[in-house]
């Protein structure tokens, strides 16, 4: 293995003095069918299960299967379409993190189209335009593995291996194909039961009281959750469920002793009060702590990368200047400066429209898109950097946006004061902004890295970039208004008893409020960025040993803000992942089955949610559907055991398929 960072010793799989076709209809087709349908599938996730993988990989196998039934299609067309699909689904990672928080606040009573797509977009293209001045400085110039962008790029080499010499190796992308449909299709039926018809529950939990506390456990029986903790992998996802253990094992009965509120109704529901009532408030606490300790490790790499923006813009214009441009390798072509000064002054002057029309004036609303623009270059940067360490799947996007909310209503509480009602609505549009910034930061340089290690043209990943935004933003409030309407998001009510459970963006309503309110309970607050000290002490002595397990500490925080039941089943799937991983005769660099048929978990299940609402939405219009037709029952008649053998079948298939590679 090559030492990290070290350049590859074979070169791009296309030199920079050939060109191939990249940008053609038929990529551009699929990037569009992929970006809009991998931006909803992430967005369900999310709301879901409160964190978002990369769909890099899944969207360069179904590229390379769907192209090679074309008589003529490339790697680099195949790279193309995988960097606008990805694209989509980073920036739903932005959205959703974000934007149901207005219409938790009460801001919004239903999902803005206009505004929705508005801030989506703008906040995605500005994460473009921010990383493309940052693409030498951290993939050229930096010792970082991005290792998503690494094992794309593998998986693109491999499944472009189409003469009968390769062992092989051309039955790859169908062999590839073909399981994540599978998959998809196995999470997709389980979906249906389990939410559609109402044939079962969705999980296998229990409390009860002891004395004046009370105690719960639980596991969550989706298969979408096997999907994430087998991809995410045992150390992030053990690290979260130590979190969730803390919290809802021990931390709650400590609290619910402490607690003299009188108690009432079923076990389940004290124990889901005082989580979502004082225990996320410990979570906040932690991201809070999580959120400056990252910005504060980024600083060096940010200024650096500034420097050597000024610097490799003045060696561009010199051989301009002489000969034309020729002397800059296609492959090292970025977007033109007029090009990202257009997207950058149109993205400014949106959002400074948006703000004026919320504020009602033009100083608070320029002080809002002063802070945004600011925050959204240098949590972009902090991003990018962080995907390049841990991927763009565990990139703490969360923590750089709590650390934005912040900011952002502290500088507003000076200019409007606490009382403003306003207030909170404008703190979250400019954390929304810088949110999709930065999801979006870290997914681009991770395609870039693809790019540089297959030989793709940086400018025309960059426009596949911007194509892949606009689809995602498209599409994105009419995606959340169909979950709203199945599922509620983040609040309990009579009509949607277990919604979605939206962790971050019940988190960013809590903080937007608590800051301008003088209400957060900051004794929890303060218990929880005591716990995220002691984790960056602990995972600290770790680095220090060079130690292989590490204790990150926006993942600790985020399974305090998680229900347990979720992060029990994340860590169900990290050790099949780390199981199947051990039974793995070899590994040639071939596609991981495994890694695909979780990716087809997820994804099928996610979309099968998302086809769910749709008879629900249509209630509003044609009050005959009922208040879901598809639904059989009220009360699930078979319990949690179909979701069992269910899960057991999931097990078997990810065991079979983990210790494989094609």
């Amino acid at each position: 293995m090559r030492p990290e960072g070290e350049p590859d010793p074979s070169g791009p799989s296309v030199p920079a003095t050939i060109s191939l076709p990249e940008i053609t209809m038929k990529a551009v087709v699929l990037s569009v069918i992929l970006s809009a349908s991998l931006a909803g599938a992430n967005a369900y996730l999310g709301l879901f299960a409160g964190m978002t993988v990369s769909a890099s990989i899944p969207a360069a196998v179904v590229s390379l299967a769907v192209l090679r039934l074309f008589r003529r299609s490339n790697i680099l067309e195949n790279n193309i379409v995988q960097t606008a699909a990805s694209a989509g689904e980073a920036l739903a990672a932005g959205v959703i993190f974000t934007i149901p928080a207005l219409v938790l606040i009460k801001y919004w009573g239903a999902f803005d189209y206009w505004q929705t797509t508005a801030i989506a977009a703008v906040g995605g293209i500005l994460g473009v335009v921010f990383t493309i001045p940052l693409r030498r400085a951290l993939i050229e110039g930096a010792r970082l593995r991005f290792p998503e962008g690494v094992a794309t790029a593998e998986v693109l080499k491999v499944g472009s291996k189409t003469s009968p010499q390769d062992d092989g190796s051309a039955r790859g992308p169908a062999t590839g194909f073909r399981m994540l449909l599978g998959a998809a299709g196995l999470a997709g039926v389980t979906k249906l039961g389990e939410s559609g018809l109402r044939l079962w529950v969705e999980a296998i939990e229990g409390a009860a009281f002891m004395g004046k506390s009370v105690v719960y456990v639980g596991m969550n029986l989706s298969p979408a959750l096997i999907g994430v903790g087998f991809i995410i992998g045992l150390n992030t996802a053990l690290v979260v469920f130590v979190g969730g253990a803390m919290g809802w094992l021990i931390l709650m009965p400590i609290l619910g002793i402490l607690d003299d509120s009188p108690r009432g109704g079923p076990a389940i529901e004290a124990a889901m009060t005082i989580w979502s009532e004082q225990i996320r408030y410990v979570g906040i606490g932690g991201m809070l702590v999580g959120g400056v300790w990252t910005v504060a490790q980024m600083h060096g790499p940010v200024v650096e990368s500034l420097r050597r923006l000024v610097e490799s813009y003045r060696a561009r214009m010199r051989p301009l200047a002489t000969d034309g441009g020729a002397a800059i390798p296609r492959t090292d072509r970025d977007a033109g400066l007029p090009w990202i000064l257009a997207l950058f002054l149109g993205g400014a002057l949106a959002m400074f429209v948006l703000y004026r029309s919320v504020m009602g004036g033009t100083l608070p609303a320029a002080t809002m898109t002063v802070v945004m623009l600011l925050a959204a270059f240098l949590f972009s940067a902090v991003a990018a950097y962080m995907s390049g360490i841990v991927g763009s799947s565990s990139n703490p996007v969360s923590g750089v946006t709590i650390a934005t909310l912040m900011l952002a209503a502290l500088c507003l509480v000076l200019i409007m004061g606490h009382g403003h009602p306003a207030g909170p609505a404008a703190a979250l549009l400019i954390a929304a902004v810088v949110c999709c910034a930065a999801a979006m930061g870290g997914d681009n340089l991770q395609d870039l890295k693809t790019g540089h290690l297959v030989g793709a043209t940086p400018w025309k990943q960059q426009v596949m970039q911007v194509i892949g935004v606009v689809t995602a933003a498209l599409i994105m409030a009419p995606v959340l208004s169909l979950l709203q309407a199945k599922y509620g998001i983040g609040e309990a009510t009579p009509d949607h008893p277990q919604p979605l459970s939206a962790p971050q963006a019940m988190l960013m309503a809590s903080i937007a409020e608590g800051v301008f309110g003088r209400n957060l309970p900051w004794h929890l607050v303060g218990l929880g960025a005591g716990v995220a000290l002691v984790t960056i002490w602990a995972d600290r002595i770790q680095a220090a040993r060079g130690a292989a397990l590490r204790f990150p500490v926006l993942a600790v925080a985020l399974g305090f803000y998680l229900p347990l039941k979720l992060s029990a089943a994340i860590l169900v799937g990290a050790l099949l992942a780390a199981f199947a991983r051990r039974q793995r005769l070899q590994d040639a660099g071939g596609m991981d089955l495994g890694l695909l048929c979780a990716a087809g978990l997820i994804t099928g299940e996610a979309l099968m949610g998302i086809l769910l609402a749709v008879p629900v939405a249509l209630t509003g219009v044609w009050p005959a559907f009922g208040a879901d037709p598809l639904q059989l029952f009220e009360v699930p008649p078979l319990g949690p055991w179909p979701g069992v053998l269910v899960l057991g079948l999931v097990a078997a298939v990810l065991l079979r398929a983990g210790a494989r590679t094609h």
